[in-house]
């Protein structure tokens, strides 16, 4: 993608948090333009400040940042950047969250519990955000949350692009590690022209991040199945499914996953399950400490780069939600 070119009454200006500084310097690359320079800084007590060190006035702002670990402090600093564009005169902020913060905690589950994705859209929104950008939520009625438009993009066609050139889609079976991933598989199976399974889990209700797997649904037996899901977090799912299909006589497993969370026990689990390959994006950053040697991980940075250019020049964004094969 080559500059970014406008009239004198707009231009952009691309800014980017302290969680992952290299998708957002990959970003600036694709749209030929330069991060603003910005002063960040964590007091002693934890407080963060920032400041921009040249005018902000009448731009189009989009802030970056990625919400890893620790969720809350880069959480606050983006709303804290956000509020800063607003109180100097940013013409629009657009908020780009590649991996939406909270997001599973989209609906109540149990009497008393919050739905914090919900808070989140409302804190962007006080902060001063007209527009938020993220990819694969993990729940679409999230879409809803936010007082403002709010583009829900998918890494699904960076995934199935590198399967394509990489796999025989004869051999393969998209398999969903739970019934809540199924219209995700029914997508993933369309843009392959390949058959479905499902494995049907039931969760441990005492213990958090702890499944059950209880059957295979489909025909896996002598066939490479490709395991998808939004978000690698623990990676018990994965694991657990993997065992499931190699059980049932699958020929291989591949997993493929937007969002490589990989929080405690992850690397050790997904090292500890013979996949042929896992396969992620880098929505999220992964620590140099992470050793996973069937690990491949493929850049989002040109899809949040078109649909920053898209947003900017007042294009169509909607084309970028195009699942099918290109």
């Amino acid at each position: 993608m080559t500059g970014i070119t406008t009239d004198s009454r707009k231009h952009l200006m691309l800014f980017t948090g302290r969680a992952h500084p290299a998708l957002a310097e990959e970003v600036a690359a694709l749209l030929g333009t330069q991060l603003t320079t910005s002063r960040l800084i964590s007091y002693a007590n934890s407080e963060v400040y920032v400041r921009y060190e040249e005018s902000v006035r009448g731009c189009d702002a989009f802030v970056m940042q990625s919400h890893c670990a620790p969720v809350n402090e880069w959480l606050m600093e983006q709303l804290i950047m956000v509020d800063a564009l607003k109180r100097a005169s940013a013409r629009r902020i657009t908020v780009v969250a590649p991996c939406y913060p909270y997001g599973r905690q989209d609906k109540k589950h149990l009497g008393r519990e919050p739905i914090s994705a919900r808070l989140v859209a409302d804190l962007f929104r006080t902060a001063g955000a007209d527009r938020v950008m993220s990819v694969d939520l993990h729940a679409s009625q999230i879409q809803g949350f936010f007082d403002g438009p709010l583009d829900h993009l998918t890494g699904l066609p960076v995934l199935a692009d590198y399967i394509e050139q990489h796999y025989d889609p004869s051999r393969m079976t998209v398999v969903s590690p739970d019934a809540g991933r199924v219209r995700l598989t029914d997508q993933w199976s369309d843009r392959l022209g390949v058959p479905l399974a499902i494995i049907h889990k039931r969760h441990d209700p005492a213990t958090a991040n702890q499944v059950q797997i209880n059957e295979v649904v489909g025909e896996v037996e002598g066939r490479i199945c490709l395991l998808v899901d939004d978000m690698i977090d623990t990676a018990g799912t994965m694991c657990q499914a993997a065992r499931a299909l190699l059980r049932r006589g699958a020929a291989g497993v591949v997993a493929a996953a937007t969002h490589p969370v990989l929080s405690g026990p992850a690397v050790e689990r997904l090292n500890g399950t013979p996949f042929q390959e896992i396969i992620v994006t880098n929505t999220l950053p992964i620590s140099s400490d992470v050793q996973i040697p069937n690990l491949t991980v493929l850049s989002i940075a040109p899809l949040l780069a078109r649909a920053i250019h898209e947003v900017f020049t007042e294009g169509s964004v909607t084309s970028l939600f195009d699942v099918s094969s290109h």
